[in-house]
């Protein structure tokens, strides 16, 4: 009888491949944009549509009531937190501006002080790059501090912030404390109760690999216990109870909008679930292949790696001498490889220390492979003649 020789087991890395089908076609390096999403969030977002157009949008809606309260528990599960302090929400920055408005991003601060007169004060930073916590605590010391407000991830650098250490000045303060986590989950571990945040938004989109288009936001049970709910509510947040009078829904809830956008609520679902899958093994390995990617890059001729911080994330980015990174962007794509690029606007304060303006930035996932790392670090290096 002939020998049959058996295929060799799939890897870890292998079954993640398998379930992305975009990264057979393209090397997909924007994962801080948005990352590639996997099969099983595609056939959430394909099914929710097509029952919207064989029994109608609302039908539909009813019929994926148990989705949704799923969807409130596995973002919960993934974040530490009670599915009744979830709210889900269109994006990231409704998540921030639904949060700020419950008291009174820099566009939204300068936009309260150009119309209500709010001072936004910012604190200094470590040496080695990130907020200084200390500085944090003199300056929300200050009776009128009224809320601190932290990027965990910024968008255009590797720097990962010291939240927790945040958590703790505001904990010991008693100030209330936002967390911008949008570039955060999906690749680092979030725990609520250890970060000791009041608010936390975040969106499906990037690291945790769901849809365009949603998003959620954490409300401690501090700050739903002291009332508060946005400045601007809908029937979904409150029920009108007289002419004059409302009465706020219970939990996290207050802070959404009745208009869903149910399939995107399926996708984020599949999302949560792939991601509490993967679990740490998989953030590991996506800010490993980062550290790769920067090792590689700043030996390239007329490369600065720009990433500072005492820990540094999933995100890489590069200043590359005498070209203009959205030029780069583009040309990468033509190459199959995708990044993105980012410039002075997206980062007034940073940009300008790091004294760059515009920088490539290169965003792995733990499905890419340290071969397509190398392609991408040989494209630009001669894309940049180095």
């Amino acid at each position: 009888m002939p020998t049959r020789t058996l295929p060799p087991p799939l890897t870890q890395l292998d079954r993640w491949r398998r379930d992305t089908p975009g990264c057979r076609e393209r090397i997909h390096l924007n994962n801080a944009g948005a990352a590639l999403m996997p099969q099983p969030v595609l056939d959430a977002l394909a099914r929710h549509l097509e029952r919207e157009a064989a029994i109608g949008g609302y039908e539909a809606a009813d019929e994926a009531e148990p989705r949704l309260r799923e969807t409130y528990e596995l973002l919960g599960r993934l974040l530490g937190a009670a599915a009744k302090n979830i709210a889900i929400v269109e994006n990231a920055t409704v998540a921030f501006n639904q949060a700020v408005s419950a008291f009174s991003n820099q566009l939204v601060y300068l936009s309260l002080a150009r119309r209500a007169g709010v001072e936004t004060v910012r604190a200094d930073d470590l040496p080695e790059g990130g907020v200084d916590p200390e500085s944090v605590r003199r300056l929300a010391s200050h009776p009128r501090t009224r809320l601190v407000a932290v990027s965990w991830v910024p968008t255009n650098s590797g720097l990962v912030q010291d939240a927790r250490a945040v958590g703790d000045v505001c904990a010991d303060l008693g100030v209330p404390y936002l967390l911008d986590a949008c570039q955060a989950v999906g690749q680092l571990a979030v725990d609520v109760d250890e970060l000791k945040c009041d608010f936390l938004g975040g969106t499906a989109r990037k690291f945790l690999r769901g849809p365009r288009g949603i998003g959620f936001l954490y409300v401690s049970d501090r700050m739903l216990a002291r009332g508060a709910f946005p400045l601007f509510l809908d029937m979904r947040g409150a029920d009108w109870t007289d002419p004059d009078a409302f009465r706020l829904a219970d939990g996290a809830r207050r802070f959404e909008n009745w208009e869903f956008a149910y399939a995107l609520v399926a996708g984020m679902c599949e999302a949560a679930r792939y991601t509490l899958d993967v679990g740490v093994e998989g953030q590991e390995r996506a800010r490993s292949l980062a550290a790769v990617l920067r090792e590689r890059l700043a030996k390239v001729r007329g490369m600065r790696v720009l990433d500072r911080g005492r820990e540094r994330c999933a995100i890489v980015t590069v200043d590359v001498r005498g070209r203009d990174a959205v030029a780069l962007e583009l040309a990468l794509r033509q190459r199959g490889i995708n990044t993105s690029s980012t410039d002075r606007k997206s980062g007034v304060l940073d940009m300008d220390e790091k004294r760059a303006s515009t920088a490539l930035r290169l965003s792995p996932h733990y499905y890419n492979t340290e071969d397509e790392l190398e392609a991408a670090v040989a494209a630009v290096a001669e894309l940049a003649g180095g």
